[in-house]
């Protein structure tokens, strides 16, 4: 785990260059040209890029070192500032269009590469535990990212701002690149469903063999139309809460939802992170349910200590399934798991962007709340059904013992699992299984 602590540290260094570029770039759009519109299509191109780059990574990821492909994903996005730093002013605005697209493709592709190789990495029984180390850092460097965004600007300037994101990426390639680890268990080319066939047959193939998984994305990207109305209209309901001062209650909101984040995925990770200890499919599904009832909790109007209460809850409940889902994803076979992250970035994307976009034409009509609701209510209903019926299949099917001789550190059996030809790596599956 020596060498994984690193590689966290030097991730969440690029983690806090790219949070505090993302404020710093929608401000900068926005004053070189003075058009909403085109700060709007900015992010529109950027999340567009970011939804197709899921598919493409997957891929990608299948085939090549991942390794190189993260550490050149990160020297693109600085070759690409740099360029926009040596830019003359005339020629920026085209190449802040470059840069969404340079920056959409290369963060997409970078996490999927190093989400699917963290069970290579620290090994798979350790995972759980790795990816409480490695969405905690990303999770203070976002924190440190969005607060000292306003501070650089407005004490430096963008040129400052964009010049440290680039050296951030950097640090990052460089560590990862002088790092000895093995980020897969196959060699190139090795892996199923890439030679042959088109790029949508495999997807079928993959999410048919391993319908539960198909399922867990699903509900992820429903969680993201949940995580855009409520991010979209926090602003709204602070306002209305105190007119004089509408950060306040913002402020309030996501410091209190990191502070429960950030312990439940250090708790989760080390609960989780031994031989025999790990979470199911019941269990991601129940925690997705409680996180968006804590959501819609927080816009009820509620008593300050109440409301803090829920957003407490929502982090604790978004950090748990956060590590449950990346964890299951893990548990496929290495062949299989670039894939499978790729389309689960591209569906959570779609998710995000389709719901800010549909609840921001609700917000101009409606509370809130009701708007809140609505999205995050669609989450809890699927995920009362898709819970309904693995607690009716698990009454109906006999549970299978796994075979004495297989890979079982998790104490459960792969019958969810893709088979591929050729060496893979067993990771146990939870279906019928609760925490």
């Amino acid at each position: 785990m020596g060498h994984f602590r690193l590689l966290v540290m030097g991730n969440g260094i690029s983690a806090y260059g790219s949070y505090l570029n993302m404020v710093a770039l929608n401000v900068f759009i926005y004053h070189v040209t003075g058009s909403a519109l085109t700060a709007g299509l900015f992010m529109a191109v950027r999340l567009l890029t970011s939804v197709a780059s899921g598919f493409v990574s997957g891929r990608l990821v299948s085939r090549y070192d991942r390794k190189l492909l993260m550490t050149g994903a990160d020297l693109t996005q600085a070759a690409a500032l740099l360029l926009l730093l040596l830019a003359p002013g005339g020629a920026r605005v085209g190449l802040l269009f470059a840069l969404a697209v340079v920056t959409g493709a290369c963060s997409t592709l970078s996490q999927v590469a190093l989400r699917s190789s963290v069970p290579e990495i620290v090994g798979a029984e350790h995972r759980a535990r790795a990816n409480g180390l490695l969405v905690t850092g990303r999770s203070l460097a976002m924190i440190a990212g969005f607060a000292s965004s306003g501070v650089v600007v407005a004490r430096f300037g963008y040129t400052t701002a964009f010049a440290l994101d680039a050296v951030t990426f950097v640090v990052s390639a460089t560590t990862l690149f002088l790092l000895p680890v093995r980020t897969r268990s196959t060699e190139p080319g090795e892996t199923a469903g890439d030679s042959d066939g088109s790029t949508l047959s495999a997807y079928r193939a993959l999410l048919g063999a391993a319908p539960l998984l198909a399922v867990m994305i699903v509900v992820r990207a429903v969680d993201g139309l949940g995580s855009s109305s409520h991010n979209v209209a926090l602003p709204i309901h602070s306002s209305d809460l105190d007119p004089g001062h509408p950060a306040t209650f913002i402020s309030q909101f996501w410091a209190t939802w990191a502070i429960g984040n950030i312990v439940m995925q250090q708790l989760s990770g080390r609960l989780l992170g031994g031989p025999g200890r790990t979470a199911g499919e019941r269990a991601f599904i129940v925690g997705s349910c409680v996180m968006s009832a804590a959501f819609i909790v927080v816009f009820t109007g509620l008593p300050t200590v109440l409301t803090v209460v829920a957003a407490l809850v929502a982090g604790m409940a978004d950090g748990f399934t956060e590590i449950v889902y990346v964890s299951r994803l893990q548990a496929a076979p290495d062949a299989q798991r670039g894939r499978l992250f790729g389309l689960s970035a591209s569906a959570e994307n779609i998710g995000f962007g389709l719901g800010m976009i549909l609840s921001a034409a609700l917000l101009d009509h409606f509370a809130p709340l009701p708007v809140v609701a609505f999205f995050h209510g669609l989450a809890i209903v699927l995920c009362a059904v898709v819970l309904a019926v693995l607690f009716r299949r698990g009454r109906k099917e006999p549970r299978h013992e796994a075979p004495a001789d297989r890979n079982d550190r998790d104490g459960q059996d792969d019958r969810d699992l893709p088979a591929v030809e050729g060496p893979t790596v067993e990771g146990p599956t939870v279906e019928g299984h609760n925490a």
